[in-house]
Order: structure tokens, then C-alpha cells, then sequence
């Protein structure tokens, strides 16, 4: 957990603390370790003898789910969108030992048809199917436990408590295991920055989880930090992000933890929250992925 002391934070009087799944391990980074575990233990139970999943060319799910199975010894099959292409977020599945088959856009839009993995189990019928971004209850349930941890470690902040929590939303998984440990816990509301448009469907996806998980909740909140689009980046979020990692010594990446802490400056800045606030930022990692914004960001600042 790391204290920020931004000047738009003293202004505002509201304290804000991230919990750093950043540094949690630098292949398997961010949020996408705790997305995988319920995924993983199921897969070793059906005695699977590799994962199949699916994302973009600089997924950071992918990049978590072939580092995990070439430490389990499994095999991996990634589903890419769009055409080959190289990019070091490839390279690094290709070195992680990950299968790759490119379905075009129009193959990878048909991801949602309830059919879509059933060509792929015929393939490889011992290999276990994991959703996009390590979703479904399963995912969900994996970042419950956060919950709790974070309880653990509010006293090293001087916290005896705090009133929310924040992070980057981009299928909603993690939000939703959020909002059901809070279910648990004592109810603290969860606001989820969107990292693409609303209509990704991000709220059913999450009213969905809530649904199977069988909690009752509305308890969470989502904020429009698109800025245009999933992936797309402008130059008044590169300089925030860069001043961001300047002062407050954290680092961030354009397409999720940037936009989310962007987001919550002009929310704070606008006296959304009120004096004496405390939130959890949670950095959900995805700085590997930041290897091929980088040249864009620098031409941004040009």
C-alpha cells in the first residue's frame, strides 16, 4: 500500500491509497494473477493439459495466462485479434511458449456467440477455456480476497478504515469480486474508471457476475475515462500520466491506471468526495503492455 500526496488530493482533503498489485510479480502483474487462480485450480482439476484464452496483441491477460502455464507445465493457445503482427507483448507469449492463431476482427467479434470456444475444444480438447480477461464468476471470485487483505493492512496507513474504492474497469470482473467481498465486508462502495465506452457492456457484464455470485448488489459506480475509446490515448493524458509518476513516484500505463487516476483528479478537483475521504486506487498492473505506447506517448509530448 503506498500514501499518494498529490497536490490535487490536499487540495480536495481526501487521502487516497494504492494497493500496489503492480509489484506483485512482474509477468504475472497487476490484477491478472488473482482473475487466474480460480481458472487455474479448475483447469488442474479437470486435468487439463493446457489453457486456451483469448485477447488483444498487447493483452496483458494473455501475457499473465502463458507465463502462469509455462510454470505449471501446461500449454497455452492464444486466440489474438486482428492480423499477425509483432508486437513485444507477442514476443513475449512466443517465448513463453503460447500457440497463436490471429482470428482477423471479424472472428474475434463472434467471441460473445455462446458457441465460440466449441471449434476450439474439438482442436484441442485437452486444454481448458478461459474467457477474455480471465472473466466469468470465476475470475470475479479470485479478486474477492482483496477485500480483506486491504482490511489487514489499513492500520500500517494509519487507517481505521476507508470509503471506497477505485479502479480501471475494463471487462469488470475485478469490480465485481470487489463489490461481492464488500457484500461481506461492510458494504464500501466500488467506482470502476472505464477503460472503453460504456457501451461495451460493461454494467450487464458486472449486474451478470453479481447475479451467479447470488449477492443482491448495486453498490458500485461507473465512470466514463475512455477518452474516446479502449486504447486511445490524447496529449492531456500523457502529460497528466507523466507528471503523475513524476510526483507521486508511481508508475502507470495509458490504457487502464492513467486514465482511471485522470479520471478520479477531475472528479476529486470538481468536490465530488467529501473532505476526509479515504479511497483505495487499485493499480490492476498492465505495465507491460505500455512497452508499445511508449513511442506514441513521447510523440504526444513532442
Amino acid at each position: 500500500m503506498q500514501l499518494l500526496d498529490l497536490a490535487w488530493l490536499q487540495q480536495a482533503r481526501v487521502q487516497l491509497a494504492v494497493l500496489r498489485l503492480d509489484l506483485v510479480d512482474p509477468e504475472l502483474s497487476g490484477n491478472k494473477w488473482f482473475k487466474l487462480t480460480h481458472h487455474l485450480q479448475a483447469a488442474q482439476n479437470a486435468g487439463a493439459a493446457g489453457l486456451i484464452s483469448l485477447g488483444g496483441p498487447h493483452s496483458n491477460h494473455l501475457h499473465a495466462l502463458a507465463a502462469a502455464a509455462k510454470r505449471l507445465g501446461l500449454a497455452s493457445v492464444g486466440l489474438l485479434r486482428g492480423h499477425p503482427q509483432q508486437t513485444a507483448t507477442v514476443e513475449d507469449l512466443q517465448r513463453f511458449g503460447m500457440r497463436l492463431h490471429w482470428l482477423g476482427y471479424g472472428g474475434y467479434r463472434e467471441r460473445h456467440q455462446p458457441d465460440f470456444f466449441d471449434a476450439w475444444r474439438k482442436r484441442y480438447p485437452d486444454h481448458y477455456c478461459i474467457p477474455e480477461g480471465g472473466g466469468g464468476l470465476a475470475g470475479a471470485m479470485g479478486c474477492v480476497p482483496l477485500v480483506a487483505q486491504v482490511r489487514k493492512q489499513l492500520g500500517a496507513l494509519g487507517w481505521d478504515d476507508h470509503d471506497g474504492w477505485w479502479l480501471a474497469a475494463g471487462t469488470g470482473t475485478t469490480l465485481a469480486g470487489l463489490v461481492i467481498g464488500e457484500a461481506e465486508q461492510g458494504g464500501r462502495r466500488v467506482y470502476g474508471a472505464l477503460a472503453g465506452p460504456p457501451s461495451h457492456g460493461v454494467a450487464q457484464q458486472v449486474d451478470r457476475l453479481l447475479g451467479e455470485s447470488g449477492i443482491d448488489s448495486t453498490n458500485y459506480q461507473l465512470i466514463d475515462a475512455s477518452r474516446g475509446g479502449f486504447g486511445r490515448f490524447d496529449e492531456r493524458l500523457a502529460r497528466f500520466m507523466f507528471e503523475t509518476e513524476r510526483e507521486a513516484e508511481l508508475p502507470l500505463d495509458p490504457i487502464y491506471t492513467a486514465k482511471a487516476m485522470m479520471a478520479l483528479c477531475h472528479l476529486v478537483g470538481g468536490g465530488y468526495f467529501s473532505k476526509g475521504t479515504r479511497l483505495i486506487f487499485v493499480h490492476t498492473g498492465g505495465l507491460q503492455g505500455r512497452r508499445d505506447a511508449q513511442a506514441q506517448l513521447d510523440k504526444l509530448l513532442r
